[in-house]
């Protein structure tokens, strides 16, 4: 029986996604619920499991196409099973009895390989894409570096090992001819035009790589975000020193306590939280000729992938305590490199915040995330001069950049929501007051 693969139903927001890798060739065999194919869609990357147990008897839609929901991509033959598995049988019986088809060189590549794929390291999507266009064979593969969580392979390891063994080619080339042949044969010297002095030396070489959904997504949005909205930036810097003394008094025992690092995100999302609810208007979005007030709290954090960057919320952020929060960031972090994250984490968000400074940027104007009206922008915590009490004081200080809509924010509530938060921070138990 042939059975259809299809393009499973995407999101209402998701109109068409892209076929990642195939991790099946027409004429294998596939597993029930074995992974067929990576989908990326503007958001995540997913998997789609085989339908049935068979055959792979047909692609369709090859790798980098542009697909919709329900689409058929594939087609799968079940009654092929038993084919397989004479396939199988026949390849047990003695060497005597079995005509090679293959040189002998193939064969020991093909049990090179085999043996390589039992250490095969585990390839993110867009690695194993990058290795398939670059025709990496299984012992290529399984000589990658992962630098990714868990080991895992980045799309940057696999061109760093290209870009490794293109240096290693070269210098074999430019190897001086041995002593006893340049004294038997005379130098010659190929005559050069008058501009190839000006010529650069070296490899001067060019990849052109299409941009992948969510990267045409993210510049789809900024570009609009800065079309439409009238964004305005205002800065304010915090001395996070009251912070700094508070994690390093308790950051022992609320690791035991809870089984999560205390960073400091969970104490900027609670002061975002504080300013929002004195100035609500911060927390609301345009939509048409209406503003749209929300009276709860999901705030999107900026985390950076081997995709890009996407944003995870977190709902109702004024509900959760400080290891509810860093507990949400830490496995929004760790499932942001597997691109594990769903569509419906990655959706809605009244207000975002990133962070340039585990970078180390010092300053920046980040840009809205429509529909929301304002984000914040957190940089690098250095040692800076500051005056206090009339003397002069070395403090750790942050700069803080709110970027909002000035459509309906005016700069009077930016400014009042922005020293808000400023204060909840340098007055850590403020926000426990209700001041």
């Amino acid at each position: 029986m042939l059975v259809e693969v299809k393009v499973p139903v995407l999101s209402e927001s998701v109109a068409e996604a892209t076929l990642v890798a195939w991790h099946k060739k027409i004429g294998e065999a596939v597993k029930r619920s074995e992974n067929l194919i990576d989908i990326e869609t503007d958001k995540v990357v997913m998997e789609l499991p085989a339908p049935n147990a068979g055959v792979l008897k047909e692609i369709r839609k090859p790798a980098g196409a542009t697909v919709t929901s329900g689409e058929v991509i594939a087609v799968i033959d079940t009654d092929a099973v038993a084919e397989e598995t004479q396939a199988s049988e026949a390849e047990t019986k003695p060497i005597t009895d079995i005509q090679p088809k293959k040189p002998v060189a193939s064969t020991e590549k093909a049990i090179a390989a085999n043996e390589d794929s039992q250490t095969a390291p585990v390839l993110m999507p867009a690695a194993r894409k990058l290795a398939a266009d670059l025709n990496l064979n299984s012992s290529d593969v399984a000589r990658l570096k992962g630098t990714g969580l868990g080991g895992r392979v980045l799309k940057e390891d696999v061109q760093a090992s290209i870009d490794k063994q293109v240096v290693n080619t070269t210098e074999l080339i430019a190897q001086p001819i041995p002593q006893s042949q340049s004294q038997t044969q005379p130098e010659t010297f190929p005559p050069q035009h008058a501009d190839s002095v000006n010529q650069p030396s070296g490899s001067r070489k060019e990849r052109r790589v299409a941009m992948s959904r969510l990267r045409q997504t993210i510049a789809q949005r900024l570009v609009q975000s800065q079309s439409t909205a009238a964004i305005l930036t205002t800065f304010n810097e915090v001395n996070m020193q009251a912070v700094m003394d508070l994690r390093a008094r308790y950051k022992v025992e609320f690791e035991k306590e809870h089984g999560v690092k205390l960073g400091f995100m969970s104490f900027f999302v609670k002061a975002v939280v504080a300013a929002l609810k004195k100035y609500p208007i911060i927390n609301a979005s345009v939509e048409g000729t209406d503003i749209v007030y929300h009276d709860y709290f999901d705030i999107g954090i900026a985390v950076g992938s081997s995709r890009g960057l996407v944003v995870p919320v977190i709902r109702n952020a004024d509900q959760l305590t400080l290891a509810g929060i860093e507990k949400q960031i830490a496995d929004f972090a760790k499932r942001a490199q597997e691109g594990k994250l769903t569509l419906e984490e990655l959706g809605g968000g009244t207000f975002s915040i990133t962070n340039g400074g585990v970078f180390g940027s010092m300053l920046s104007t980040p840009i809205i995330n429509p529909p929301q009206s304002a984000i914040l922008g957190i940089h690098a915590t250095k040692d800076r001069p500051v005056v206090e009490n009339g003397q002069i004081v070395i403090r750790p200080m942050n700069y803080l950049a709110l970027s909002y809509d000035h459509r309906i924010i005016d700069g009077r509530e930016a400014v009042l929501a922005l020293v808000a938060m400023k204060e909840a921070l340098e007055y850590p138990v403020s926000p426990l007051l209700e001041v």
